[in-house]
């Protein structure tokens, strides 16, 4: 069985966990850098970016994902995890920070306005046969793709990228009954499920 660790230092890790179990993979919920040892992938999820910045800090955790990212460590990120990974912000709130990077990308944090602005939207996803619905809450924007693969569009904004073994969101694919995009993620980074 493959395990897939999952960023839980806070945010929406446990949502991501049930849907990795329910297509049979194993998890790891990945506090420290000795959580990284022996994971065949790992899942960034949302919430609040500048806390998990803080947190990861205290216990030098994003230098040691980086460099497993660098290595080839299959990665998703979804919201928060999606800047976390993005390789250069707009703004400088997370600057002096570590952040694990791996995606040649430019992202706006929170652009897509406040709480009260959240919304659900079709989308079509590259590689899957039906609209998913994708579930946006305070989500930053992909404002430069850079080299990164465009897998889906909001309104014409890419939502979901690729580059190689990392992929990143917008939009939260953990949230609701459709597990396609974790599946995707998962068959494509030849993690076996």
């Amino acid at each position: 069985m493959v395990t897939v660790g999952v960023l839980g230092l806070q945010g929406a890790f446990r949502e991501h966990v049930t849907v990795l179990r329910s297509l049979g993979a194993d998890t790891r919920r990945v506090t420290r850098p000795e959580h990284l040892d022996g994971i065949d992938g790992i899942v960034l999820p949302g919430g609040e970016s500048s806390a998990m910045v803080r947190l990861a800090a205290a216990v030098g955790l994003f230098p040691e994902l980086s460099a497993r990212i660098c290595g080839g460590l299959p990665t998703f990120g979804t919201c928060a995890g999606l800047i976390l990974l993005a390789d250069r912000l707009t703004d400088d709130t997370l600057s002096g920070y570590d952040r694990p990077g791996g995606l040649d990308i430019t992202v706006a944090r929170n652009a897509y306005g406040s709480q009260r602005e959240s919304f659900v939207a079709p989308l079509q996803v590259h590689g899957l046969d039906r609209e998913f619905m994708g579930t946006f809450i305070r989500a930053p924007q992909i404002v430069d793709p850079g080299s990164a693969e465009v897998l889906a569009t909001h309104a014409g904004v890419p939502v979901l990228v690729r580059s190689g073994s990392v992929w990143g969101g917008s939009f939260h694919p953990e949230l609701g009954p459709d597990s396609r995009i974790h599946q995707l993620f998962l068959e494509h980074v030849g993690v076996p499920v």
